[in-house]
């Protein structure tokens, strides 16, 4: 099996317990530095290296899941490089390297970048899971037919996923932000949960046992009294403990995909939004990755 490594440049920062071994990895981190259709602040292409520099601060082991990240296999790939501007054939790049990890049996755990980019491994895991489910938590909602005139916005990329699944198959939590056509189109369309997380992210899990699952996050579902560090900050979000909890509970799904969006490390001087995305990346990994005998 070819090892995956993206980025010749890629100067060898990678997640804190990550593997030399792409063949033996269950799990991939890949970046996906694109922000090319913010609207508001620029800088979550900054996100992935910084998350991967703020986790060596970090445990390798995690009290709350009595797990350490030196019992599982998993790889960073580096960050994929990206056409700067063209957000079409950046997704398409995106797609295809999440299918490629797909394909070699593997969870794709996919760092951003701006939240469009969870296009490009929805798509992937879509064609390969035809009843995949999406779960999304964000403050949000992202349902816009279009944003400025452009259809792939990161304002919109929900209403693609709907538009591609069906709104009985997206699953919505901690939305606290959207036009009123938005909200309506949610409430109407979608598996709405808005302004929390964790009461309907419950419900969610019992519903989707043995389905595959693709997860987003974006850091934003968080309040920015937590993580000031994104584009589009939005008050009234949940905690960093409420998120934690919230990732622990994926425990009982087939989680096939995931990424976390958003994080703009320079709109944080404090650094606390890239240690809390790299804390719940570590969290992602040690609740979804089997062991490395197999195991939960």
């Amino acid at each position: 099996m070819k090892p995956v490594r993206f980025d010749p440049a890629f100067s060898g920062e990678v997640f804190i317990g990550a593997a030399a071994n792409y063949s033996e990895a269950s799990a991939v981190i890949y970046g996906m530095p694109m922000d090319w259709t913010v609207s508001f602040r620029p800088g979550a292409r900054l996100g992935p290296r910084r998350i991967r520099e703020a986790s060596a601060g970090l445990e390798e082991y995690s009290p709350y899941l009595d797990r350490h990240l030196g019992e599982i296999r998993f790889y960073d790939a580096g960050d994929i490089p990206l056409p700067f501007g063209n957000p079409v054939r950046s997704l398409e790049r995106i797609r295809e390297v999440a299918g490629r990890i797909l394909d070699d049996g593997k969870i794709p755990i996919g760092l951003g970048g701006e939240h469009l980019v969870t296009w490009g491994p929805v798509r992937a895991a879509a064609e390969r899971y035809p009843d995949l489910a999406v779960l999304h938590l964000d403050a949000h909602a992202d349902l816009r037919e279009e944003y400025e005139g452009e259809e792939y916005s990161h304002a919109s990329v929900m209403r693609r996923i709907v538009e591609l699944l069906g709104g009985d198959r997206v699953w919505q939590f901690g939305i606290r932000s959207g036009t009123r056509e938005e909200f309506r189109f949610a409430r109407a369309t979608t598996r709405f949960y808005p302004f929390e997380v964790l009461p309907g992210l419950g419900e969610a899990v019992e519903a989707l046992r043995g389905r595959p699952v693709y997860v987003t996050v974006d850091i934003d579902v968080v309040d920015p009294a937590f993580a000031p560090g994104t584009g589009t900050a939005e008050p009234g979000g949940i905690s960093s403990a409420e998120l934690f909890r919230a990732v622990h509970q994926l425990r009982g799904l087939r989680v096939v995909g995931f990424d976390l969006v958003e994080v703009a490390p320079n709109l944080d001087p404090t650094e606390q939004t890239s240690i809390l995305a790299a804390k719940v990346i570590r969290e992602v990994l040690l609740t979804v990755v089997p062991d490395r005998e197999g195991g939960g």
